[in-house]
């Protein structure tokens, strides 16, 4: 059965006013469970076919999306126009996030857009939607450090080597603007409203901040925000990535969430009360939410922190001894930045310090919202703030729980948390799990050298 829409008229004309601003092609794009973005590239002309779902793909089994067999169905991609932009760093392309469907028919098992939509679609018929702000950290690297047998990587600039560390230092932001000033000039040329980006902790590591905006929208730009670093960092002569952390004596890379609930008619914030009987201002179903994601953040952790890397970054001190940032109990705290919740004094909005620059942004916004729903229909009080800082703790305290410590504790949670089941079909569960059992195995069984000098000798 030909599953191809009829063509719209006012997609040839589109075409046509792209194409006379010097377009010449086209990139619908699916996103895999690593963040990557997929896609055929097709002519400029042909963009009215390809709303139309001319474009057939077979993605399981590419890019970590199960296991494809010879004879089964592809996939139909088709992309959402209002997600349409024009690539800013080479304007012969433009870009639009895309759905992906089993034989043009139902929504594919692992469409990490269609999982977010789902759980969008379930807050919708309580009235409300998810707003979204993300803090996306990132490392920028000299290549040639790919050749050095430490792991170290070599920033731009010596400036950005500062010790004990270059955050917010104006000379190394400065040194680093053949990086950051296009950067800046396409982020705002694509609308996400930058309002500031600066020089992290680590040597070469840089944060952008930008607006919120609806969770779909936000999690569309993060898929393009994600191709645009890596072409800016190539443009530069650099290589960009968003491993949660490089190397053992630097900082991790977050991808913090700012999640809050409006009133899907009005848009109303519904977190803040300012009758709030903990006197912090924040509203009954705010703390609901917070108590939703405290009780699943153990299972949320396998899209949150999805690598065996992630869990270097999850723990309390780096290896100087300072305090890591990030956090290390599923705890809440008023602007308490050693809990992985955090209600900021500033913004009216949950932040998750859990989240790392590896998730898949569609997943993690999916399975926080599901749990936060979970949290509000249930009443789920979170108990009292956590005050003190959490990274000298030696036992758990009540209304704390430790995240997990590695991978594979983070996907046993997965698989058994009821929640997991009603947030992700049964397909993509079966097949996640296995990939990042198998991921956990594959690591576990490498001899490093940490261990040859720990303990050749000493045996």
């Amino acid at each position: 059965m030909d599953t191809v829409k009829t063509i719209d008229p006012a997609h040839i004309q589109l075409a046509a006013e792209l194409a006379a601003d010097g377009v010449r092609f086209a990139v619908g794009s699916f996103m895999d469970i690593t963040g990557r973005a997929k896609s055929k590239v097709v002519p400029i002309d042909h963009l009215p076919n390809m709303l139309a779902g001319s474009e057939r793909y077979t993605p399981r089994g590419m890019g970590d999306l199960g296991v494809m067999t010879p004879n089964e169905d592809e996939c139909v991609a088709v992309p959402d126009l209002a997600t349409l932009r024009v690539m800013p760093w080479d304007t012969r392309f433009v870009w639009m996030a895309a759905d992906l469907s089993f034989g043009g028919r139902e929504p594919f098992a692992h469409c990490t857009r269609s999982i977010l939509k789902r759980q969008l679609a379930e807050a919708a018929e309580l009235g409300f939607m998810l707003n979204l702000g993300v803090e996306p950290e990132l490392y920028v690297f000299d290549p040639a450090s790919l050749e050095r047998s430490d792991g170290y990587l070599e920033p731009m600039a010596r400036s950005a080597k500062l010790k004990p560390t270059q955050a917010y230092d104006v000379e190394a932001e400065l040194d680093a603007m053949p990086f950051l000033e296009p950067m800046s000039r396409y982020l705002t040329e694509s609308g996400f409203g930058l309002f500031s980006l600066d020089a992290e902790g680590g040597d070469g590591q840089y944060e952008f901040d930008f607006d919120y905006a609806p969770a779909l929208d936000m999690a569309d730009k993060l898929a393009f925000f994600r191709l645009m670093v890596k072409q800016a960092a190539k443009e530069a002569g650099l290589v960009a990535t968003f491993m949660p952390k490089p190397y053992t004596s630097g900082w991790g890379s977050g991808h913090h969430f700012n999640m809050s609930i409006a009133d899907l008619n009005t848009e109303a914030n519904l977190f803040r009360d300012a009758d709030d009987a903990r006197g912090k201002g924040w509203s009954k179903l705010a703390y609901s939410f917070v108590a939703g994601i405290m009780r699943h953040a153990a299972a949320i952790a396998a899209v949150a922190t999805p690598t065996v890397n992630s869990y270097k970054r999850l723990q309390p001190r780096l290896a100087d001894g300072t305090v890591s940032w990030a956090p290390v109990f599923a705890a809440y705290g008023d602007n308490n930045r050693s809990c992985m919740l955090r209600l900021p004094r500033n913004r009216p909005a949950v932040e998750n310090r859990g989240v790392d620059s590896a998730a898949n942004t569609y997943l993690a916004a999916a399975f926080m919202l599901a749990a936060g729903l979970e949290g509000i229909r249930e009443g789920l009080d979170p108990g009292e703030p956590i005050d003190d800082i959490t990274y000298d703790w030696k036992s758990t305290p009540a209304g704390a729980n430790r995240l997990p410590r590695n991978l594979l504790e983070a996907i046993e949670a997965f698989d058994e948390d009821p929640l997991t089941h009603t947030v992700f079909p049964a397909e993509f569960v079966a097949a996640y799990s296995a990939m990042k059992r198998s991921e956990w195995d594959e690591y576990h069984a490498q001899v490093t050298d940490w261990e040859r000098e720990r303990y050749l000798l000493a045996f």
